[in-house]
């Protein structure tokens, strides 16, 4: 079963907090980070991309870079801009979009857990992203930003949580993007107490939405800390690490979609005549057009859009990741006619976030970057914890979660 546990969060005050919070560390390049924090000297991008204070030239790795994110983070508490609460909480966290909100429990996970994978994971890591994260944390000794997990819905964790953010946020702000943010402070022992012990007997498992890296990172740390002591407890802050943890059925899988540079040296119309050997193909036209079902694709090519429905005999919907639509699409687009084969690496192929829309997709190819687009029905988080729950891994670029959580709003500290 699931550990949760409520510790002692370090927060900004609340005429600071909209100032403070900021978009997670890799969604954005450091030359973004900077233009967005220009003016702003609160900006958590001064923590999480400390290179934007440093001169341009800067290794971003070089241990420089963490010790500035060490010095501005303990300047911010220094100073005030951020204070420790007194006593352990949780926190709700909600975030509203596109008139949907959803509702987390920011609490601290379990090293335990996500080494003896009860925090399931869909996604592989890569070792420099990891090791980039894991010295931040042993820099800094804080988990600055919270991982994404999700959870099989609990009645009565929703109705706690539903009693608690009826009361005044202690923050509430609509960031620049439009995506409204709030966050209440539970600091009742009683109801603390319900939460961790529910999650303790009745919920068995966590589920990596976002932030596959960063949850490695924590947890790896924490694990190198318990084998450095040897007073260890196993109640120890650095045994936990920082997250926020979302109802299923509350949270939103955007499409993610796929570009190509070129045909692999077919005509448009060689490359049309061989997608419907697989595919049942109708010509839409110039007026863009999104998938409606699973199993059906949109492409753009050429200044046209058409719908792709793959043959039912091309797919097997008891196979957990033959059944996902980007596994169709490389094993009957992209490796056999198009020879793309390694998505990790290819440079001929490119990967663009649903909530960009389809007009990002059609300006490059229009534009001639791109030769044709392909755009998919979201991942469904029942596939995301079947996938999981089976232990198999998904490929590359398949699960877009909006909205993105903000960091700087809760810290943990590992001591």
């Amino acid at each position: 079963m699931a550990i949760i546990k409520a510790f002692k969060g370090f927060r900004p005050g609340r005429d600071v907090a909209e100032k403070i919070a900021s978009r997670p560390y890799d969604v954005l390049s450091s030359e973004e980070a900077l233009a967005e924090s220009a003016g702003n000297p609160y900006s958590f991008y001064h923590i999480i991309k400390s290179e934007i204070d440093l001169p341009p030239e800067t290794d971003h790795y070089s241990p420089v870079v963490y010790e500035q994110a060490k010095s501005t983070l303990h300047r911010f508490i220094d100073e005030g801009i951020l204070v420790q609460d007194p006593l352990p909480c949780l926190y709700v966290y909600a975030q509203t979009m596109w008139g949907r909100t959803q509702y987390g429990l920011v609490a601290c996970a379990a090293v335990s857990d996500y080494l003896g994978n009860v925090i399931k994971k869909h996604e592989l890591t890569r070792t420099d992203k990891e090791i980039d994260r894991k010295t931040h944390i042993r820099v800094t000794n804080f988990n600055t930003e919270p991982v994404f997990f999700a959870y099989r819905d609990h009645h009565e964790i929703n109705r706690i949580v539903k009693d608690h953010t009826g009361n005044t946020p202690e923050y509430d702000f609509e960031a620049g993007d439009g995506i409204r943010h709030r966050l209440w402070v539970i600091s009742n022992a009683d109801a603390v107490t319900r939460i961790v012990n529910i999650f303790e007997k009745e919920i068995p498992n966590t589920y990596i939405a976002d932030g596959h890296h960063r949850t490695a990172a924590a947890a790896h740390v924490g694990e190198e800390r318990r084998n450095m002591n040897k007073g260890h407890k196993g109640d120890e802050e650095y045994n936990f690490f920082l997250a926020v943890h979302f109802p299923a059925s509350q949270l939103a899988i955007l499409d993610y979609n796929r570009v190509v540079k070129d045909l692999n040296g077919y005509t448009v119309e060689q490359f049309l005549e061989k997608l419907g050997d697989v595919f049942e193909i109708v010509l839409l036209g110039e007026k863009e057009y999104k998938p409606q079902q699973h199993h059906e694709f949109s492409l753009y090519l050429d200044g046209k859009w058409y719908a792709l429905k793959a043959q039912d005999c091309h797919y097997d919907d008891h196979d957990p990741i033959g059944c996902l639509d980007v596994t169709i699409l490389s094993r009957l687009v992209f490796e056999p006619i198009l020879n793309i084969r390694d998505l990790r690496n290819s440079h001929r192929i490119d990967f663009v976030g649903g909530i960009r829309g389809l007009e990002a997709l059609r300006s490059r190819v229009d534009s001639g970057e791109m030769a044709a687009a392909f755009a998919l029905y979201p991942v469904s988080m029942d596939q995301l914890i079947r996938i999981a729950d089976t232990g198999n891994i998904m490929p590359p670029k398949v699960t877009w979660f909006e909205p993105k959580l903000r960091s700087g709003l809760v810290l943990h500290s590992l001591e």
